[in-house]
């Protein structure tokens, strides 16, 4: 496919479904490009959708499943995007840290490929405005989903998830306790956490 080079060619290439639940529009919204005026298109299409698809499947269409809405709140970025947002300070990774996550269609430097989104799930941003603590989603994604990375944040209790060809395993937390919860390696890591998250629904992924 190529790059959409016209309104209506990016209105069909937002009609891309990634999965049951999710289209490509749904991730191609961005504050920094809505504002400043930068396109938020891929150059390559063809592996943004491969990517994209590859994190709808597997990370959010269970978490759909098991809790209701998915919220996303910031998904792709073309380099141009994610770029501006760097330089000027605007919580965006530089763009050789960000392909094979928030830049769907470029790999990293290893040549894998990779898909980031941030989302909240409204059911457990009501928990955490009571209880303040993150890690229970935390564990229940780390024993459930085949996840690269996760990291959370202060407001919602959002989070970004990463799916990559070859996963990290590593939680980190901006929201305190912030640092990181786990890695390959840390002790607990291969453990089960369910006494983590009683009363959460059942995982139907």
């Amino acid at each position: 496919m190529r790059r959409p080079g016209s309104m209506r060619a990016l209105e069909e290439f937002g009609r891309v479904r990634l999965s049951p639940s999710f289209f490509m529009r749904d991730f191609l919204h961005s504050e920094i490009a809505a504002f400043h005026g930068i396109p938020n298109i891929p150059d390559d299409p063809d592996l943004a959708i491969a990517a994209g698809t590859r994190l709808c499947e597997s990370l959010l269409e269970p978490l759909r499943e098991t809790f209701g809405t998915v919220s996303v709140r910031s998904g792709y970025r073309s380099e141009d995007v994610n770029g501006f947002g760097n330089r000027n300070r605007l919580n965006c990774a530089a763009n050789e840290a960000s392909r094979a996550g928030h830049i769907w269609d470029r790999r990293d430097a290893a040549g894998c490929m990779g898909a980031t989104a941030c989302i909240v799930i409204p059911w457990f941003a009501d928990r955490y405005a009571e209880t303040g603590d993150w890690r229970p989603l935390a564990w229940f994604v780390h024993d459930h989903l085949p996840y690269s990375r996760l990291c959370f944040f202060r407001k919602l209790a959002a989070f970004n998830i990463q799916w990559h060809e070859r996963a990290a395993r590593r939680i980190d937390s901006y929201a305190p306790p912030k640092g990181c919860l786990t890695r390959p390696g840390m002790p607990g890591f291969a453990d089960e956490h369910a006494e983590s998250y009683v009363g959460f629904p059942p995982f139907r992924g």
